[in-house]
């Protein structure tokens, strides 16, 4: 299984209200627990053993709170942001050394399901420098961003007005380190600038999810994530008993 970069950096400003000014948002408590606990037993559940952690604002609570990575069966290093921060984009670049070759990236404050060894497959199999989960969304959770066709994204565009894409960026993309040749080292650049690259060569392979997303980073997105898992632990005890 290929190692997963995990951007746990951002502020969480629309957050503000649950986090104030110091909890990181990784770190709200979701169902009675951090979230990232979730977010890191849920990749463990599909495969993952080795997690990058890429963090800036509450850097030193979270890796406090995952410390190696063991209480999960992972192994997590952690890429802190410089002096300068970088955008997504950058902090994924910097961290290239501890990632290898080719890896996952998602972010913290998404719980999502994909079929991780089945997607490598389909990677691998597609033998491009990219590959990006998409979920045919309709504009139902939020808005649509991506365009699919025969097997490839070829359009990708935040903001887009309703109704102008069916699928949606699901936030778990595979990429390479060859996507990262036309950025130097130390510049500032969001990922999506990675991708529009990869898009405008041929490059970004696509694979659909069946499963809705979920996610924290705003107040409806948390109290359904919060009802989700809460469904999810009372699945578990049950299928226990």
């Amino acid at each position: 299984m290929y190692p997963v970069a995990l951007l746990a950096g951002g502020l969480g400003t629309r957050m503000a209200k649950r986090t104030g000014p110091r909890l990181p948002k990784a770190l709200l408590v979701v169902a009675g627990r951090p979230f990232i606990d979730f977010k890191l037993a849920q990749l463990a559940s599909g495969g993952v053993t080795r997690v990058v952690l890429l963090l800036g604002h509450g850097a030193e609570a979270i890796a406090d709170h995952v410390g190696d990575g063991a209480a999960y069966g992972l192994h997590v290093d952690i890429v802190p942001d410089g002096e300068a921060l970088l955008g997504t984009g950058g902090a994924v670049r910097r961290a290239l050394p501890q990632l290898g070759d080719v890896f996952w990236v998602t972010y913290g404050d998404t719980y999502l399901s994909v079929p991780l060894t089945e997607v490598e497959e389909a990677f691998r199999r597609a033998g491009r420098q990219g590959l990006m989960t998409v979920f045919r969304n309709r504009d139902a959770w939020d808005s649509s961003n991506v365009a699919l066709r025969e097997g490839l994204v070829t359009e990708y565009r935040k903001g887009a007005p309703p109704g102008t894409f069916e699928y949606i960026d699901y936030g778990m993309s595979i990429l390479t380190v060859g996507a990262f040749a036309p950025f130097p080292p130390g510049t500032t650049f969001d990922l999506a600038e990675v991708l529009q690259s990869l898009i405008a060569a041929g490059e970004l392979a696509g694979f659909e999810v069946e499963e809705r997303f979920y996610e924290i980073g705003s107040e409806a997105g948390f109290q359904e994530t919060d009802a989700h898992l809460r469904g999810a632990d009372k699945r578990q005890e049950r299928h226990d008993l």
